[in-house]
């Protein structure tokens, strides 16, 4: 006998930071959500870290930012390293200060975040979180969609008013929908580490940026506990499984000092800078990585996703008290596409070039020359820390109450 269908007003996919903020916020509002992950837990492969300082008013309305800092920590200091001449440049975010809430970023595991916000989900009843739960089908119709499961131990099928597709950039949701995914595939291959070492002791600041065309490397620390990751890119044509043992020939350039490091973990990655066609299609609307995907140098990702998030859970809940028309679900998917596309991709390919790419000296003198004014410009650096607020959309609707 097959399982009766489980009915909810939301079924989200993916049970990562966006996914699961997006139940949090739908369900301090009242609406029912299910949310599916396929895989039998949070996971916890290194991936994004960095929160920057403007979507955490984001995270505090959520009710999760005060949790989120016992967990992680905050910091102001940034800098750029270049890596053949040891020249550092320092920025500090605390020029924000008195202009902003909360004039820093914010450092933790992306599955840390997904973490405190399945702790705040399961306290609440209108919402169940189901893991090892793989989709495998969507149908819809006038009046809802149905999803199928498959649990490992059978198949079950879920029914709600609307899907929320935030199963990252290989997203099961976006490809059963026939959505294209359009953009290009970087050649190299990142590879991002985590790592216990004591860059601080060796000047480092906390978030730092390591310019050279062989030895490019996002370094920063994500943790009280010395745990640190160390992101650099490696050749197209080395085999996946030989990155891991080549990890030591790279640390040697990339570690400062001889001291003995610990390696916690590793996870290789293709990059892309690559927008679904469409991130609504019917009932169904996509977030984070399964809407857009980019590099990760400047943490322009994760961001992007969070403030898909804080947008769209509103809108959906004011669609499904019948405060709005649905027609606000087009108005989210163009303009999130819209800012992905003009803002965030083409300063992340910026990012990417200066950090990895910039091996003519004329214009690495000239990108350089750039950044000793802006470390020199408390003004200037005030502009170039207001760019991440650039990738916020303003509420489409009025805010749900939270019930």
């Amino acid at each position: 006998m097959s399982s009766p269908v489980q009915h909810s007003d939301v079924l989200i996919v993916g049970a990562g930071p966006v996914g699961l903020l997006n139940a949090l916020g739908l369900a301090r509002t009242g609406v029912s959500v299910t949310v599916l992950e396929a895989e039998p837990a949070i996971g916890d492969a290194p991936r994004a870290m960095v929160y920057h300082w403007s979507v955490l008013e984001g995270i505090e309305r959520l009710g999760i930012l005060d949790a989120a800092k016992q967990v992680g920590f905050t910091k102001q200091d940034y800098a750029y390293y270049v890596y053949a001449t040891g020249e550092k440049i320092e920025l500090s975010v605390g020029v924000l200060e008195g202009l902003v809430a909360h004039p820093y970023n914010l450092h933790m595991g992306q599955h840390k975040l997904a973490e405190i916000a399945h702790v705040e989900l399961e306290k609440l009843d209108n919402v169940s979180v189901r893991f090892d739960s793989r989709v495998t089908g969507i149908d819809q119709d006038d009046d809802g969609v149905t999803v199928t499961v498959d649990t490992g131990g059978g198949s079950e099928q879920f029914r709600a008013s609307y899907v929320v597709g935030a199963d990252g950039a290989a997203s099961t949701v976006r490809k059963t929908l026939g959505l294209g995914f359009e953009g290009i595939t970087w050649p190299e291959v990142f590879v991002a580490t985590n790592v216990r070492y004591d860059f601080e002791a060796h000047g480092y600041a906390r978030s730092t940026l390591q310019i050279d065309p062989t030895y490019g490397a996002i370094i920063a620390k994500i943790d009280n506990t010395g745990l640190w990751r160390v992101t650099y890119a490696e050749l197209p044509d080395i085999p996946q499984e030989q990155m891991g043992e080549r990890i030591p020939q790279w640390y040697e350039k990339l570690l400062p000092g001889d001291e003995g490091y610990e390696l916690d973990a590793y996870r290789p990655y293709r990059m892309h800078q690559r927008a679904a066609s469409s991130m609504r299609a019917g009932r169904v609307v996509l977030a984070g990585d399964a809407a857009h995907a980019t590099n990760p140098t400047g943490g322009l990702g994760l961001t992007s996703g969070l403030f898909d998030s804080f947008v769209l859970y509103d809108a959906l809940a004011a669609v499904i008290k019948g405060l709005a028309d649905d027609s606000v679900l087009d108005r989210y998917a163009e303009e999130r596409r819209r800012t992905f596309l003009e803002i965030a991709s083409p300063r992340a390919s910026a990012n990417k070039k200066l950090l990895y790419h910039t091996s003519d000296p004329v214009e690495l003198e000239a990108q350089l020359s750039k950044l000793r004014a802006l470390a020199a410009d408390e003004d200037a650096q005030r502009t170039n820390f207001m760019f991440t607020k650039q990738l916020e959309t303003p509420p489409l609707v009025q805010p749900v109450a939270v019930v």
